[in-house]
């Protein structure tokens, strides 16, 4: 794995690996192992969107659906030009989830030298997301998240992703940036997967 790993870093320079998947299907937990992996840093579009709840006293996605574009914009985009990112490459998780915001996410990665390179989808069924949801507040590991609260509320997040993220996803399919991954294993076998296609991709890449 380890050449592996130093082709994908030559390859991904300063850029950008954008992971995606349904609610529950381990974006964060895969992103934040090839961060440290690849020696990039990571940003999670939940994490930032929640820190900026919290700080302006609004809510946007309690119940569940995305935020509003414009507001979308206004918080995360930013982050592309912080000047404690600007020599590392970045995994994102999830950094534009509503289709029309892709163009202007891979606009300000690119202006902010971390272009989008590749984009992961981890699949796994809805089916599979509830459950792992079940087990998480049967675990309460998943910390006070208003968006995680009751099962009507996750399956609207379901829903957000199936009519929203889903186009989304094309878009990257049709650039040819759109690696899939069978998210319904175990994690290592998650990561490993993960790896051997970066470095295909890579490898076909350079």
């Amino acid at each position: 794995m380890e050449d592996q790993l130093k082709t994908i870093k030559s390859w991904l320079g300063t850029g950008s690996i954008n992971i995606f998947g349904l609610p529950m299907s381990g974006k964060d937990t895969q992103g934040l192992k090839l961060a440290e992996a690849l020696g990039a840093k990571f940003l999670s579009s939940g994490l930032i969107i929640r820190a900026m709840e919290q700080e302006t006293h609004q809510n946007y996605s309690d119940k569940g659906a995305l935020i509003p574009t414009d507001i979308f914009y206004e918080w995360v985009l930013p982050y592309f030009e912080r000047q404690d990112l600007l020599e590392f490459p970045l995994v994102l998780s999830s950094i534009g989830r509503w289709h029309g915001e892709e163009d202007a996410v891979m606009d300000a990665a690119a202006n902010a030298s971390h272009p989008i390179k590749a984009t992961i989808l981890l699949n796994i069924s809805e089916a599979d997301v509830e459950s792992r949801w079940q087990a998480a507040k049967i675990l309460s590991d998943r910390g006070e998240r208003k968006d995680d609260q009751n099962i009507e509320t996750f399956r609207t997040r379901l829903a957000e992703f199936r009519t929203k993220t889903l186009p989304v996803l094309e878009h990257y399919q049709n650039l040819g940036l759109l690696i899939n991954i069978n998210g319904d294993q175990p994690r290592d076998q998650v990561f490993a997967e993960i790896i051997a296609k970066l470095y295909l991709f890579a490898t076909k890449q350079s």
